[in-house]
């Protein structure tokens, strides 16, 4: 599964099939805490990237301020903990917000954050909202950075946001695709690789592996899976007894 709601409304009926499930995108970090056997996470989660963004905002940056910004949902609840956690008094309490996924006027939270004048505003959330809130923080006057992490982390945040996305932190689980892997995959789909498409390649390919190596059922391609060391084109693939990635890696980018 893709994101982190569906993933935890299906893992348990994955888990009793004996059913591979491997999630190239979904990064709450509770999902590896059901007891899941087949349960396996192809990036870190949002208990690795919450910390590190924080500490980029609050250690490297050096922000005094930052108010954080949620959109209630299971991935975005889960992220916004880990940041705020990290921040620790950096987090303005008068400008701990919840919005929710889906909303269009966030007239009421520009209003909120422009009079605690941060230093910089963390959205955790997806691009839709990240880049309509972008805008309406602009058009409000808010000059604070704006950051936020994978779940915006898609072109089309910098499409639909325009001007307001410039100079936007993003934190991301996912490195850059290689030079060769990027062309190959546009001259297939006639697109750019999206955020988690490296990822995907490569737990995708570990299942073909795994199927071609003889696992043909569900209890042998577990036991590939579960034992399985590996470089992909992303990273290195080989996992705990909780379905979590031996190692991790963040990385930030910065919107020009």
């Amino acid at each position: 599964p893709a994101f982190s709601g569906e993933t935890k409304a299906t893992g348990t009926v994955f888990d009793q099939a004996g059913l591979v499930a491997a999630t190239a995108s979904a990064t709450n970090v509770t999902l590896s805490e059901n007891g899941w056997k087949t349960f396996f996470r192809g990036l870190a989660n949002d208990g690795v990237q919450g910390p590190s963004v924080a500490n980029y905002l609050k250690n490297t940056l050096k922000y005094k301020k930052v108010c954080v910004v949620d959109d209630s949902t299971d991935y975005g609840l889960g992220l916004a903990t880990a940041v705020r956690t990290t921040l620790g008094p950096v987090a303005d309490s008068a400008c701990n917000i919840s919005v929710k996924k889906g909303d269009k006027d966030f007239s009421a939270a520009v209003t909120q954050i422009k009079g605690a004048a941060p230093d910089a505003i963390f959205y955790s959330g997806y691009y839709a909202e990240a880049a309509t809130f972008a805008q309406q923080l602009k058009d409000g006057g808010v000059t604070a950075t704006f950051a936020s992490a994978d779940g915006t982390k898609d072109p089309e945040f910098v499409k639909q946001g325009g001007e307001a996305t410039k100079g936007a932190i993003l934190s991301c689980p996912c490195g850059p695709a290689s030079k060769q892997f990027a062309e190959e995959y546009t001259k297939k789909f006639g697109q750019e690789p999206g955020t988690y498409s490296t990822e995907g390649y490569d737990l995708g390919t570990i299942l073909v592996k795994g199927i071609d190596s003889g696992a043909v059922t569900r209890p042998a391609l577990l036991d590939f899976v579960t034992k399985y060391e590996g470089q992909g084109v992303a990273r290195k693939y080989q996992w705990n007894n909780k379905g979590e990635l031996t190692t991790n890696l963040i990385w930030i980018y910065k919107v020009q």
